[in-house]
């Protein structure tokens, strides 16, 4: 059950400096959380200011990351 990251993301990077996994990138709209590193912590969720971070359950992050594919393969 991972985190990811919502459209409320303004890009602050606290998420990011907080992450002791490394798994949260920059893109040029909003983070990503890369489900494969991410340890589920916790820490990116608590540190962001918008609130943009949720947590989801296996089926949800399916759906998010077939998404996001889509949207890299354009």
């Amino acid at each position: 059950m991972p985190y990811a990251v919502t459209d409320e993301c303004i890009l602050c990077g606290a998420c990011v400096v907080g992450c002791e996994s490394e798994a949260i990138t920059e893109g040029e709209t909003q983070a990503h959380i890369d489900p494969e590193i991410c340890v589920e912590c916790g820490t990116c969720e608590r540190n962001c200011v918008t609130e943009a971070i949720i947590f989801v359950d296996e089926e949800e992050a399916a759906r998010i990351l077939a998404q996001i594919n889509v949207g890299d393969s354009s």
